[in-house]
């Protein structure tokens, strides 16, 4: 690796220690020539993991954009950022460990709602009533109805 000071191509790793959940390494180097001192980090580079919409178009898969989402729905609820973080993170491994390279839309949303369910009943119905396009008060009413069957 080149040291970002004097250009030199050899340093060496003085210490190594996994972050972000022992999916990547950070190393702290240190250049051969000039002794300077930086940090690297390694990771597994992820293939990219496609996402199918309704309407047949693809996009890749965004973390962020799912974020966003939940947090507009769980906008003065007692939701903490770091749930809605660890529920963004479960999706994607589940997704990830399921093999495919692409997802439907409707399997996503589908895994976020049983999740959210579980963490917040009113957050879940409006995640719901976005991802499903609730045409009519009759259409919240039996996903109402839906969730207070799975209380019982």
């Amino acid at each position: 690796m080149k040291c970002p000071a004097c250009q030199h191509n050899g340093t060496r790793v003085i210490d190594s220690r996994p972050v972000d959940e022992a999916r990547s390494i950070r190393r702290r180097r240190e250049c051969e020539s000039c002794a300077y001192r930086f940090t690297t980090f390694e990771k597994v580079e992820d293939l990219p993991l496609i996402v199918v919409k309704k309407e047949g178009t693809r996009e890749e898969f965004n973390r962020e954009k799912l974020l966003r989402g939940l947090i507009k729905a769980c906008e003065k609820r007692p939701v903490s950022l770091e749930q809605l973080e660890k529920l963004t993170m479960d999706v994607e491994k589940e997704i990830r460990s399921c093999g495919f390279s692409e997802i439907q839309s409707e399997k996503v949303g589908e895994m976020v709602m049983d999740r959210l369910a579980a963490i917040d009943e009113v957050a879940y119905v409006r995640f719901a009533s976005v991802y499903r396009q609730f045409k009519d008060i009759n259409v919240f009413l039996d996903e109402l109805k839906e969730l207070i069957k799975k209380e019982e």
